[in-house]
């Protein structure tokens, strides 16, 4: 199957569904965690697209958690990962 064919499995489209959701998250302020860190990595020098990536990064690592460990949504990992960006939910301390 080729990237960006629509289908399911499609990694495309998982990404923009990801970019998407941050965009959504920044432009409501909601939860308000989300934008703060777009300003910060902003500020820090990283590109707009850096910045959106590395967001989703962040929103990613808490869906993982949440299928990983058959859980709810944790509002406090999910932050955690954003105050740890630029580093990745799942790189090593």
């Amino acid at each position: 199957m080729k990237p960006g064919n629509g289908k399911k499995g499609d990694p495309t489209r998982a990404r923009a569904a990801m970019l998407e959701a941050i965009e959504t998250q920044i432009r409501s302020n909601d939860p308000p965690e989300t934008r703060r860190t777009f300003e910060r990595l902003m500020q820090e020098g990283y590109t707009l697209d850096e910045t959106l990536k590395l967001l989703a990064s962040a929103l990613v690592g808490e869906l993982f958690g949440v299928l990983k460990n058959e859980s709810e949504y944790d509002h406090a990992r999910y932050v955690r990962n954003l105050e740890r960006l630029p580093r990745l939910p799942w790189d090593k301390e």
